[in-house]
């Protein structure tokens, strides 16, 4: 099939690359010529594992092109995908739609062959319609079925999530409509994935209401971790007896220092918005919104205890700062809040992330030194370091060298809010281990 896909953002991008690995002709638009420019190239603005590799083979098979023309690609096309950004509003709650409604009055007057106009962006319940309804009234002759098609991508394992989903979600009204996704789909419901074919407003909740079930989730752990590390209770424990329930599962439900990312703080905050302006407010969701950004206030006032309620000249060195692993999203990071805190606090920050230390120089304070690998930071940072701080559970910190590091720091101690490291192994290399859920463990003096 022939597919145009307008964006090329993390959703875009990934949609994109992956329908042309199934063997559509895929055109992905872009307004940005350098950007462009530069995916003709294969050169992908973003990281996500194995996506490099896959772009670049697709392109070669000429199944995958990039234009910054929507106009020259809208004929003949089966379907076009809107992929653009809804970030919050400038309200703080809201999910902004002027790039999805933007896609929809530059269309509309070129829809003279039969078209489904797919929705892959997020967005709020009855904005199918609306796009419906805009671009009627735009051009009453436009030819044309809408579709909401949700995705359910996770950053750092999204083409994983794409080729071999839980469950493929399109919202359609039209019989024309249907087909056109059935078929699309094919090459994945072929190998028994489930397709769900509903209403785009039933599509519609389906995405936000997941976001929030699993934001729940994430917000729900983090508060019985709390109660473990004051009780003697192990959250790992915890957890696995809690998640091995079938009702439940174990999924999300790692405690840390609250979500973050490009999809569960917006989703979250446009989900009780919806239930706001309907008249029926999301008492749990607002719940979640509220505990999550305490949660990450907190983080900071961890390591501050840690350090025996003092950061004056006290030297950090913080592993990660990307909101997950396997990304370079710095989006809602908890890292936005830690270290600003840290060097109010009069902290020495020295830190190092395998993807986005140079996207973190711009969003985080110019009074910190990064390091452009883990062997330069262990071999130029660990002397007379207060604290190793772990913000991101990045494989590559597996290797840190804690017998290096006991050898050269003024003090020995490591916050982990992940609970990545092995405690025993932190102990007998001489540290003293702060550890989410779980009281710390303390090296005997």
């Amino acid at each position: 099939m022939k597919i145009t896909i307008i964006g090329t953002g993390y959703v875009g991008l990934v949609s994109g690359v992956c329908f042309a690995a199934l063997g559509h002709d895929v055109t992905c638009i872009d307004t940005n010529r350098e950007k462009i420019e530069n995916l003709k190239k294969g050169i992908s603005p973003i990281y996500e594992p194995g996506l490099d590799v896959l772009m670049q083979e697709n392109i070669v098979a000429n199944r995958l092109h990039f234009s910054d023309q929507l106009t020259d690609h809208i004929k003949g096309s089966d379907a076009l995908f809107i992929a653009v950004g809804t970030p919050t509003a400038n309200d703080g709650v809201s999910a902004d739609l002027t790039s999805v409604f933007a896609v929809a009055e530059s269309i509309a007057n070129h829809l003279q062959e039969h078209i489904v106009i797919v929705t892959k962006s997020t967005v709020p319940v009855l904005t199918n319609a609306k796009i419906e309804q805009l671009i009627k009234a735009k051009n009453p002759k436009a030819n044309f079925s809408i579709c909401s098609n949700p995705e359910f991508l996770r950053e750092g394992s999204a083409i994983q999530d794409f080729m071999q989903p839980d469950r493929i979600v399109v919202g359609v009204r039209t019989t024309q409509a249907h087909q056109t996704m059935k078929k699309l789909y094919e090459p994945l419901t072929n190998k028994s994935i489930p397709l769900i074919v509903t209403t785009p407003e039933s599509a519609e909740l389906i995405k936000y209401a997941a976001n929030a079930f699993l934001a729940t989730k994430v917000a729900f752990i983090n508060e019985v971790a709390n109660i473990a590390e004051v009780t003697g209770g192990d959250i790992a424990t915890i957890a696995q007896g809690i998640g091995l329930d079938t009702r439940i599962g174990q999924k999300f439900l790692q405690a840390g220092p609250g979500y973050g990312g490009s999809c569960f703080p917006k989703d979250t905050k446009a989900f009780a918005q919806i239930a706001r302006e309907n008249n029926t407010p999301s008492q749990i969701i607002e719940a979640v919104i509220e505990s999550n950004q305490k949660r990450k206030h907190e983080m900071g006032k961890r390591i501050f205890k840690a350090l025996d309620g003092s950061l004056a000249n006290k030297k950090i060195i913080i592993l990660g700062v990307t909101f997950k692993a396997n990304t370079d999203d710095m989006r809602d990071s908890v890292a936005l809040d830690i270290i600003p805190y840290l060097l109010h606090k009069g902290a020495q920050i020295h830190a190092f992330d395998p993807a986005s230390s140079h996207q973190a120089e711009n969003l985080l304070p110019l009074a910190m030194t990064w390091y452009p690998s883990l062997s330069a930071l262990q071999e130029n940072a660990l002397t007379d370091a207060d604290a190793i701080v772990v913000l991101t559970d990045w494989p590559e910190f597996k290797s840190f060298d804690f017998t290096l590091a006991a050898k050269k720091m003024r003090q020995k101690n490591i916050i982990d809010l992940r609970n990545f490291f092995d405690p025993h192994r932190v102990i007998q290399a001489g540290f003293n281990y702060y550890p989410i859920g779980h009281q710390p463990l303390k090296v005997k003096s």
